[in-house]
């Protein structure tokens, strides 16, 4: 009998294991990208033509998930907002102090690779500032 649970839970993981990356949430580690509700900000990388996705997805405010897409063109709408023509999905992410490559750029499935390993998300670096006292 003590080992019935113990083969409930290798079960448990071996059929957890065969789900689709959707389904668990996770690939090799890497979350698939986070549901918008979840975004804080959003950034244009101009010298690396990269559009940027900051999430928290612990809902605390700090970021703690970045997508990156390739742009390939910007204009400003007729109110002056920056618009946008992105690949549909993220060339880099970074998460958990990694930041991952998907050059085949089709999605969290498995196939990123791990591109730079302990390296922190520098927000300062696109927005330097302060204006009266508050982040830019």
């Amino acid at each position: 009998m003590n080992g019935l649970p113990r083969l409930s839970v290798l079960l448990i993981l071996l059929t957890a294991a065969g789900l689709p990356a959707d389904a668990r949430g996770v690939v090799d580690g890497l979350p698939v990208e986070p549901e918008l509700s979840t975004r804080i900000d959003e950034l244009y990388d101009h010298e690396a033509r990269l559009f940027l996705m900051l999430y928290s997805l612990k809902g605390n405010g700090t970021v703690d998930y970045v997508t990156g897409r390739l742009v390939h063109e910007y204009a400003r709408s007729h109110y002056g907002n920056p618009v946008y023509q992105t690949e549909a999905q993220p060339l880099f992410y970074w998460w958990n102090h990694t930041m991952w490559n998907d050059p085949e750029q089709d999605g969290v499935n498995g196939n990123e690779k791990v591109y730079q390993e302990n390296v922190e998300f520098d927000v300062s670096r696109y927005k330097p500032c302060l204006f009266n006292g508050q982040p830019c």
